[in-house]
């Protein structure tokens, strides 16, 4: 019973401001008994929702790029520009 004091306590206001502490204390107990298999397939499934988002905000800016050119834009992101240009060539390359 402390240790869910303490999560409610410690972790409400910084990890998930819009969620009750009771709410938040099952989740950290949760994520705390989840399998280390497990917690590098929500990581992976976390990665793959940021790149979807990535490229649908990028598809939004740029309505007219090829596949290419979006998975080039999306090395910049994910690189850096500096990074991405060493690796793919500079981005007027990809037009």
């Amino acid at each position: 019973m402390n240790n869910r004091h303490f999560a409610q306590t410690s972790y409400a206001s910084s990890l998930f401001p819009d969620t009750r502490p009771e709410a938040e204390a099952v989740l950290i107990g949760l994520l705390r008994q989840a399998t280390p298999w497990r917690k590098l397939q929500m990581v992976g499934q976390l990665n793959q929702t940021v790149r979807t988002l990535a490229l649908s905000g990028l598809r939004q800016r740029h309505p007219q790029a090829t596949p290419q050119e979006l998975r080039r834009r999306l090395a910049d992101l994910l690189l850096g520009v500096e990074l991405a240009a060493q690796v793919y060539g500079p981005l007027g390359e990809q037009e």
